[in-house]
């Protein structure tokens, strides 16, 4: 197993590195996301092979990752050709050192988040599916409702004229201020469960995937920004205090997160 890390955490850092190299040539940002699914798909299936081994568990868990990371980068890349940039590198795209760091850090948030899947797939041991299994699939299938879903009604919101200027709080927005992000988060707390099912030891420190992704996204590059941008824009409009007084932050019926 510890060989399978090894490679696929190289193969993670060239790809990051080479993809920086061509960004940085054309000062674009234009498929860093996309470059980030890729990864997350390319580095799976390496390690599905690497591994030897093709049990059932291990190819659901590679075909999940597969799928979201499709749906995701495809959506993304789509996303950031019509808006034209992405204002996380309005700074950085045109300083080739600071946008190696931003690129370098992809290429950790990958490795750690996909480290359960990457732990599955280099084990040669094997059981039988049981509960375990199906509840972590199940709460990836949860996730990737809620996230395709509050994903495609901001997007339709966004590209309503209408909508001009407005802030979404229908659909699932209505029940949590970062719905897309509650998805991500349960997708992978579901990946690790499953692949806990099998894991000994030391493995269950991948548990660490899930706790980075919810503390990335709840504390540092999600939402902390996303709430700042809002409340400078629409912050002094009585809509929005209303919205973000009765609307939890993250999750559902829950005023404490």
């Amino acid at each position: 197993m510890g060989g399978v890390l090894v490679r696929c955490a190289a193969a993670d850092l060239a790809l990051q590195w080479l993809c920086w190299a061509a960004a940085a040539a054309f000062k674009t940002e234009k498929f860093y996301d996309l470059a980030g699914s890729g990864t997350f798909i390319l580095l799976v299936h390496l390690s599905h092979t690497w591994g030897g081994r093709r049990h059932v568990r291990q190819s659901v868990q590679t075909g999940l990752v597969t799928a979201w990371g499709l749906r995701l980068g495809t959506f993304l890349f789509m996303r950031i050709l019509k808006e034209g940039q992405d204002r996380r590198f309005n700074d950085v795209r045109d300083n080739p050192g600071t946008f190696f760091i931003y690129w370098t850090m992809q290429a950790l948030w990958i490795f750690v988040t996909l480290l359960p899947t990457l732990v599955l797939n280099g084990e040669r041991r094997d059981k039988p599916l049981g509960a375990q299994d199906y509840v972590g699939w199940g709460m990836w299938g949860l996730g990737f409702v809620i996230e395709a879903v509050a994903d495609q009604q901001k997007w339709n919101f966004r590209n309503n004229p209408d909508n001009k200027g407005r802030f979404i709080q229908s659909g699932l927005w209505a029940y949590s201020r970062h719905p897309n992000y509650l998805g991500e988060i349960l997708q992978w707390s579901g990946l690790f469960v499953s692949a806990a099912s099998v894991m000994r030891g030391a493995q269950y420190l991948s548990v660490i995937s899930p706790l980075f992704v919810w503390f990335l996204l709840r504390h540092v590059s999600g939402i902390p920004i996303l709430e700042k941008q809002a409340l400078s824009k629409w912050g002094s409009e009585p809509a929005f205090q209303n919205y973000i007084k009765n609307t939890p932050l993250l999750w559902p019926y829950s005023k404490l997160w």
